[in-house]
């Protein structure tokens, strides 16, 4: 059986399909740098944590309860007491030209309200252009406030004094560990798309397809030929940000990693369904490439590799459910981090398993109407 696939016309046309890319070297290039950087930019740059914001003060009170208050807000990384102010006019403008994020007004009859027990107030100026940061800023003090509350509270036994909090799966609370396996879904679609709907293009453009048609091979077999190479290629850049998550970023592996590799091997289906399909629609690779932002752009976004679904509006979260891209990044949060099985993760499988066999069928189909 083996030596009749090798003498095959099949195994003919993956021979053919081997040799060419092997002498296409940016292709190479494009499936080993391109992820690599992609992969590190993004698991270094997208953090939402805040560190080193400057604040500015204003200290009327100039007494150890409003140093302690002082202490209290910078004694961590998040707030730095980058300038004192001697009125709130200075502060204001300093916020207001960007080089402050927040300031802190502190009043004069600070110290004696903390005295008397009543409500000592202190004002606060945040610069809520970035909306996410100011946001996190505030949290920030109104923690930070609350517990140097609660140091002055001594006399008063905390409620929640024997509470403990525990971080499943992610103990450390590190970003990168939510980052990394979603952009692997990313850079997974990115590559795949494009480099499959790059080769089926060049091949029109350089006439080569139409020497495949002269030849005695079936439209599948063409088409077959030139999926197992890129498949294979492909499934060693899964292998290669694998090794980058965990190696460079820590991230730990918890599941199955068979299994891992079956369903990130359904995934890779659905990108080159999708790159064959760009490839039916565009006579240039430049014109494929252009296209391919319409497609995975929405699928980035809509996928919760990024921003969480949850804080979607409920008609794009909706929309998600048909999104190849959400199920991929579920599933693989899932075997990495949590290290669960099909039990758990059946329906994003099931759902990956579709959305492969549907793209996959109908741009083959359209693929092979234009080889006939």
């Amino acid at each position: 059986m083996l030596k009749h696939l090798f003498e095959s016309r099949f195994f003919a046309l993956v021979i053919k399909e081997i040799h060419q890319i092997l002498r296409d070297k940016s292709l190479i290039i494009f499936l080993v740098f391109p992820p690599t950087i992609q992969l590190l930019i993004y698991g270094f740059a997208l953090n939402p944590d805040v560190q080193n914001l400057n604040i500015g003060i204003v200290d009327r009170a100039q007494t150890y309860e409003s140093r302690e208050m002082v202490a209290a807000l910078t004694e961590n990384d998040v707030f730095v007491a980058h300038r004192f102010f001697l009125d709130e006019g200075n502060l204001a403008q300093e916020v207001r030209e960007g080089n402050l994020t927040a300031g802190v007004v502190i009043p004069q009859e600070f110290a004696r309200d903390i005295e008397q027990d009543r409500t000592a107030e202190v004002q606060i100026f945040i610069d809520g252009v970035d909306a996410n940061t100011a946001g996190i800023a505030s949290g920030y003090m109104q923690q930070i406030i609350e517990q140097y509350n609660r140091q002055l509270a001594t006399n008063i036994t905390p409620l929640l004094a024997n509470t403990q909090t525990i971080f499943l799966y992610n103990p450390g609370l590190k970003s990168s560990w939510f980052f990394v396996p979603g952009m692997m879904g990313v850079i997974f679609t990115l590559i795949s798309s494009l480099v499959s709907a790059g080769t089926v293009v060049r091949e029109k453009d350089v006439g080569t397809l139409e020497q495949l048609l002269m030849t005695p091979a079936n439209a599948w077999e063409i088409l077959l030929a030139k999926i197992v190479p890129l498949f294979i290629l492909l499934m060693g850049d899964v292998v290669l940000a694998l090794c980058l998550g965990r190696l460079v970023f820590n991230v730990p592996f918890r599941g199955n990693l068979l299994l891992f590799f079956v369903l990130s091997g359904l995934y890779v289906f659905v990108g080159m369904g999708i790159g064959i399909m760009l490839a039916t629609i565009s006579r240039t690779q430049q014109q494929a490439f252009l296209t391919s932002f319409f497609i995975n752009l929405p699928l980035i976004q809509l996928s919760g590799a990024i921003a969480p679904i949850e804080s979607m509006p409920p008609l794009l979260q909706s929309l998600s459910f048909f999104n190849p891209l959400r199920h991929y990044v579920a599933i693989v949060r899932g075997i990495m981090l949590k290290g669960v099985g099909l039990d758990v993760l059946g329906f994003h499988a099931i759902a990956l398993f579709l959305f492969a066999v549907v793209i996959l069928s109908v741009s083959i189909n359209r693929f092979r109407r234009q080889l006939v």
